[in-house]
């Protein structure tokens, strides 16, 4: 980090980056994901159990976890050629030396991704029923709740796109800063400043501090990917009905209150039925997930990671919305064939004709 950067405040940093915009602008290509890295345990069981009582774990693995760690991996996966780089914070330990080892192994540049004494490398127990796939989770904060980023020189940086996630789940980044609401609008500011595309994503954490946290990072998002749930968290709107069905009228009156908040671009809500794009000139899209037999779903840990994947793989190419979102409901499928959150990730054109081999959900806003 430049001398200029260690000394100045955050709001002197982001009108130097305007500035220097201002004067000349540069060719930007890659996409720098930060926040949460996470050593993901997964133990498939038999039942989730009540108090006092016993599941069986029939197996067990290790993998990836947290959106940054996730979303590179995919994207490596998927063949992305533009570069990938790595920004957070892991222990000086063997969980912390794994990640950064398998960074390497996927080509991912880790120059932003620091090691702390202070706490230990971030970690999940994903407990993952066989029958159902559903999850439930114990996670250890350890390192991820002390990064600020403060590392980042988004105006030396090449990349184009800064991911930030998860929102909610990042406590030195959720805390409060009396300009920009929260540390997290801080950095996204300074981040577009220097003329990054930003995106975020959330947890689908079960409390009442969405509005106080994700709304003051909007304001200085360009793409927000997140699931119904979250985004009915974010604007108060119940995008499923008491019987589980897809409201879809709450769906677009959702995505229109988060492109108020202040989203320069595009929100993106994925289901499992599928996912919805609104653009801030109101076009909507819609894409179908695929209709996958129950045998085939190992697990759904990193789906939503995989879709979030494809579809910034889309926007950092330039692809039409319509087909970004197909590669992210296609890696998705994809991601679901394997219980950890990135193992079962294919190429793009593997991940492409899964679209042919099952057939796609019903487009349920025909319906309305």
């Amino acid at each position: 980090m430049n001398g200029f950067i260690q000394g100045a405040s955050w709001d002197h940093l982001i009108t130097h980056c305007r500035h220097k915009m201002a004067t000349r602008k540069k060719t930007r290509k890659g996409i720098l994901a930060g926040g949460n890295w996470i050593i993901d345990q997964v133990k498939m069981i038999d039942v989730f159990p009540q108090k006092e009582s016993l599941a069986n774990i029939s197996m067990q693995s290790q993998g990836t976890g947290g959106s940054p760690y996730n979303i590179l991996v995919d994207l490596a996966k998927l063949g992305a050629k533009f570069p990938l780089h790595a920004a957070g914070l892991v222990g000086k330990d063997a969980l912390g030396d794994c990640i950064i080892a398998d960074c390497k192994k996927h080509k991912i540049q880790t120059k932003h991704l620091s090691s702390s004494r202070e706490a230990d490398t971030s970690y999940t127990d994903v407990m993952t029923e066989v029958k159902t796939g559903q999850r439930t989770f114990f996670h250890y904060r350890g390192t991820n709740a002390l990064w600020k980023g403060e590392e980042i020189d988004f105006e030396a940086t090449s990349a184009k796109i800064f991911h930030l996630g998860y929102l909610l789940l990042l406590d030195a980044m959720d805390s409060p800063d009396t300009r920009y609401g929260t540390c997290a609008a801080k950095i996204l500011a300074t981040a577009q400043a220097a003329g990054l595309k930003t995106s975020v994503d959330v947890v689908s954490e079960d409390s009442d501090r969405f509005a106080k946290i994700v709304k003051p990072a909007l304001k200085h998002t360009d793409y927000c990917v997140l699931n119904e749930f979250e985004a009915g968290r974010t604007t108060g709107f119940k995008i499923r009905t008491d019987d589980g069905k897809l409201d879809t009228v709450a769906l677009r009156h959702a995505s229109g209150s988060l492109l108020q908040c202040g989203i320069r671009e595009l929100v993106v809500i994925h289901f499992p039925e599928g996912a919805f794009a609104r653009t801030l000139d109101g076009q909507d899209f819609w894409q179908s997930s695929l209709k996958l037999p129950q045998k085939y779903i190992a697990g759904a840990a990193g789906a939503g990671d995989a879709f979030c994947a494809g579809v910034l793989f889309g926007l950092h190419e330039g692809w039409e919305i319509q087909h970004s979102l197909k590669v992210g409901v296609c890696a998705a499928a994809a991601s679901l064939a394997n219980p950890t959150c990135t193992g079962g990730i294919l190429s793009l054109p593997e991940s492409l004709a899964l679209s042919k081999k099952y057939k796609p959900r019903p487009n349920l806003l025909n319906r309305d």
